[in-house]
């Protein structure tokens, strides 16, 4: 069966493995709160599953999952199923916790980064996602460098964000650099940016590649055996 890796923008990834097509994170809508962004992604078609990283607006975001079908499985942090209950399969895990979609192995894992709604929402853990079939891919969701990201290794696909929508990220959150420092734990055969010149606030101009580019050189320096992939919104990548 072919294997590919699309991104949709921000932290949504389309990624077809093993007959199954898994959603990260879907976040289609043009317009966040705050946030802006030049075109609305299209829904995909064909989902199987759809993985919710942890349960902030611009990656839990009720509207976009609405463009599903009800019946499609849902992971969700634990503490996260009651923003979802218009969804008749929502699934909630922890890390160090495994499920099933379709044959394809879904490991939850560790992920930095506080991952509660706020302000006074819901409360669950972030999680990053390792799915394992023929191929493996790593979706870090939203984290800081940790060196449990070791345990993951080896992996053919990383999926690592590398920025976010101002002009730097705080703690819990990868740059550039800390992102190409990550590679060295984990090991991948591939790596693509994601989390970048996607969303921008009112006051920012367009949106810019300077992050993806700035992982692709530390990457180099820091893990040169990794190859560094960086796509455009919507850009797929067939993996070998």
């Amino acid at each position: 069966m072919s294997a590919a890796v699309t991104w949709l923008g921000h932290a949504t990834v389309v990624v077809d493995l093993d007959g199954q097509r898994i959603v990260t994170d879907p976040v289609l809508r043009r317009r966040i709160f705050h946030l802006r962004r030049d075109r609305a992604a299209a829904v995909p078609e064909g989902a199987s599953g759809v993985l919710l990283s942890h349960l902030h607006y611009d990656h839990l975001d009720v509207p976009s999952l609405k463009a599903f079908a009800r019946e499609l499985p849902v992971v969700v942090p634990r503490g996260g199923a009651g923003l979802l209950k218009a969804f008749a399969d929502v699934r909630e895990i922890g890390p160090g916790e495994s499920i099933e979609l379709g044959g394809l192995r879904v490991e939850a894992v560790e992920a930095d980064h506080d991952g509660r709604r706020h302000p006074g929402g819901a409360r669950g853990p972030a999680l990053g996602y390792v799915l394992r079939g023929a191929r493996s891919v790593y979706f870090a969701g939203d984290t800081d460098l940790f060196a449990g990201m070791a345990a993951f290794a080896p992996l053919d696909v990383a999926l690592l964000p590398v920025s976010g929508w101002g002009p730097k990220v705080g703690p819990g959150h990868l740059d550039p650099q800390r992102a190409a420092s990550a590679l060295a734990l984990l090991r991948p055969r591939v790596a693509v940016p994601i989390h970048w010149g996607t969303y921008r606030t009112p006051r920012r101009n367009a949106c810019s590649s300077a992050p993806a580019e700035a992982f692709a050189r530390a990457a180099a320096q820091l893990a040169p055996d990794v190859r560094v992939e960086i796509l455009p919104v919507a850009g797929t990548l067939e993996l070998d």
